[in-house]
């Protein structure tokens, strides 16, 4: 196919080989598959602000970090500066955030930098070898749709620990590939711990997640994930490796303790037997 232009830099640096074709166009960026010597990769190029359809950016935005303080009041001014400091800013954000959450131990794509403002990465395949499918596009039986979904909150939770919410995950931005889901598209990564609107930006991908599973496994619908997650997080007891139950208690009320801690201790039961099932069905 004929090179786009944004990638003919990549070419002439002898990063990229060819252009292999275009694998989709969103509303921030097209993605296309690229050869990197015998290994086919990602390119992600982002569209320009004006020719973006994400909008509420300045949303996502608060609490990132500038790199210095004259990008700072550069974005305070609102001039053309800022306006291309912030360009950069949103650019950069994906690779930041695949980075950090790669290490946490999130599963997304395998990143391999940015060039010229384009981010190289992971080509994520099924088992025949093709681009994976979104999980929308995957059927599903509810013993698969509650595995998956236990591991999404389990990726979910350490990116939190690592400090990032995605900020906009749905069933539409979760790939499957060989070995499961694998989260993808994270340019508006939100700070957990600088952002007024983390909290409910968390709880809609939480939510997103099990509106996504509960079409295959209906009783996931019941769960309260979100606010169990969010104040463990507040608490800061929350680890990768506490325990969930997928309920929560509203102190506006009066609750029946008792009954609540028996049914947390009859869910957690539940989650080690799931838990052991999955490792022997491995094994």
């Amino acid at each position: 196919m004929k090179t786009p232009k944004q990638l003919q830099p990549l070419i002439d640096e002898g990063i990229v080989d060819r252009v292999v074709r275009q694998l989709k166009s969103g509303k921030e960026a097209a993605v296309y598959v690229v050869a990197c010597g015998e290994e086919l990769r990602c390119a992600k190029v982002y569209k320009d602000a004006e020719h973006r359809g994400f909008h509420k950016l300045a949303q996502y935005q608060e609490g990132r970090k500038s790199r210095g303080s004259r990008d700072a009041r550069a974005k305070q001014s609102r001039g053309r500066h800022g306006r291309e400091v912030e360009e950069a800013e949103w650019k950069n954000a994906e690779v930041d955030a695949l980075y950090r959450l790669a290490n946490a131990g999130v599963r997304v794509p395998v990143p391999h930098g940015v060039h010229e403002g384009v981010l190289l990465m992971e080509l994520v395949c099924d088992v025949e070898g093709r681009p994976a499918p979104r999980i929308n596009e995957v059927e599903m039986t509810a013993e698969q749709a509650i595995t998956w979904h236990d591991f999404m909150i389990l990726q979910i939770v350490r990116a939190l620990c690592a400090g990032l919410i995605h900020g906009d995950l749905s069933e539409y931005n979760v790939l499957v590939d060989s070995h499961g889901p694998v989260i993808i598209d994270l340019p508006q990564a939100v700070n957990a711990a600088g952002n007024n609107n983390a909290f409910a930006m968390f709880e809609r991908d939480v939510n997103n997640m099990r509106a996504t599973f509960a079409r295959a496994a209906p009783a996931l619908a019941e769960t309260q994930y979100a606010r169990e997650i969010w104040a463990l997080y507040e608490a800061n007891t929350l680890t990768p490796e506490r325990p969930l139950t997928g309920l929560f208690v509203d102190d506006a009320g009066p609750a029946d303790v008792a009954a609540v801690l028996a049914t947390i201790e009859d869910e957690r039961f539940a989650a080690e037997a799931r838990a052991r099932y999955r490792l022997e069905s491995e094994q």
